[in-house]
């Protein structure tokens, strides 16, 4: 019988049947396995990790409540400048009119984030999240990546902890993994060198699980990192988890480069291939034996790929994305709804179930 709980940590006894990669063993596997044994291997995994072959998914709304932005990553094509033709914040009302839309499919999340502002302050976020939670209780706010919380105690005059505290108070239920791009400073030096360093993005995501507060973590892969550097960021996100136990999911996706100045400066830069996502996905089931759950990212990589990643290793859908800006900024467009995701579950013979953030089951189908 499948009992129904938050499903977002790893418990010891599980733990203890799973094996820990080192670095060498996962590079070794991810540079040399065939993409069969990567699929077999990581299933198993899967399979200790969730044993009644349930794989679910959450009805939320991305709101990218501005585009302006100072940071200039260059695997952006969403942001914009203060005062360029584009522009905007939008008005609480236009997030109510969304929420409102949200609700009407039975949505129960709002991923909530937007471009780096230069002049908002804490007053500001406050409001904004205030706002929702007095005005919609039922909907969960995941919220603010890292860059943002990282900002916002710089131009505020707060350190991190408190602006968590506060953001916490006025109703953020948890944070995106946004903005990890490659944990590894030798890439971010390359494709954002204005934006915050590995160790400050590890630095936020701890002091968020200091106060309770959960988070995910991601991966943007296909840029121009190598792979000791994504074994890099594996370890960096496993590390902190051992510490925390703060992460409810790992997000792994690849550069979009249409439109973004990156591809304009290292040309050669394809899309990454189905094959390669794969892969990673499954070497990243495999080495983060501490994280329960791994999305599919069916919004980078279409449906069917999406679907196949359930036999790499994921567990998760992720989210129907009734709106998605950045992506689809960079040239990627899949769209997928609440009965589509259900008739791609069941296609594999696994169970389709409905959730929230906390990766509590609200309806299994």
């Amino acid at each position: 019988m499948y009992k129904n709980s938050s499903h977002d940590e790893v418990d010891s006894v599980t733990r203890a049947k799973l094996k820990r990669y080192s670095d060498s063993e996962i590079l070794d596997l991810m540079q040399n396995a065939s993409l069969k044994e990567l699929g077999r291997m990581a299933s198993e995994v899967k399979a200790t990790l969730h044993p009644h072959k349930i794989t679910s998914f959450v009805v939320d709304r991305n709101i990218n409540y501005t585009n302006i932005c100072w940071v200039d990553c260059k695997f952006c094509a969403f942001k914009r400048h203060l005062g360029e033709d584009g522009e905007y914040i939008l008005s609480f009302e236009a997030i109510d009119k969304k929420i409102d839309e949200l609700l009407e499919i039975g949505g129960t999340q709002i991923l909530f984030q937007g471009g780096v502002h230069p002049k908002l302050k804490i007053d500001y976020y406050e409001n904004l999240v205030a706002h929702i939670a007095q005005k919609y209780p039922q909907i969960t706010i995941h919220g603010f990546s890292a860059i943002e919380i990282n900002f916002i105690s710089k131009i505020s005059k707060l350190s991190i902890a408190e602006v968590l505290k506060r953001l916490q108070k006025a109703g953020l239920s948890s944070i995106p993994g946004a903005g990890a791009e490659i944990l590894s400073d030798s890439v971010r030096d390359k494709i954002a060198p204005k934006k915050l360093s590995s160790d400050e993005w590890i630095e936020v995501h701890h002091e968020a699980h200091k106060i309770g507060m959960k988070s995910t973590a991601t991966m943007m892969f296909g840029s121009v990192e190598s792979d000791k550097d994504i074994v890099e960021h594996w370890r960096r996100v496993r590390d902190l988890q051992d510490s925390t136990n703060g992460f409810r999911a790992f997000i792994l996706w690849s550069f979009q480069p249409d439109n973004t100045p990156l591809k304009a400066e290292y040309p050669q830069i394809e899309r990454a291939s189905s094959n390669r996502y794969l892969r990673l996905l499954a070497c990243s089931r495999l080495y983060l034996d501490n994280v329960r759950n791994i999305q599919s990212s069916w919004v980078t990589q279409g449906s069917h790929i999406g679907q196949l990643a359930l036999l790499f290793g994921a567990n998760d859908l992720g989210s129907t994305m009734m709106e998605e800006n950045v992506v689809s900024s960079a040239g990627a467009h899949n769209s997928m709804n609440q009965d589509e995701m259900i008739a791609l579950i069941r296609d594999i013979n696994e169970t389709p179930a409905k959730r929230n953030t906390a990766y509590r089951m609200l309806k299994i189908y």
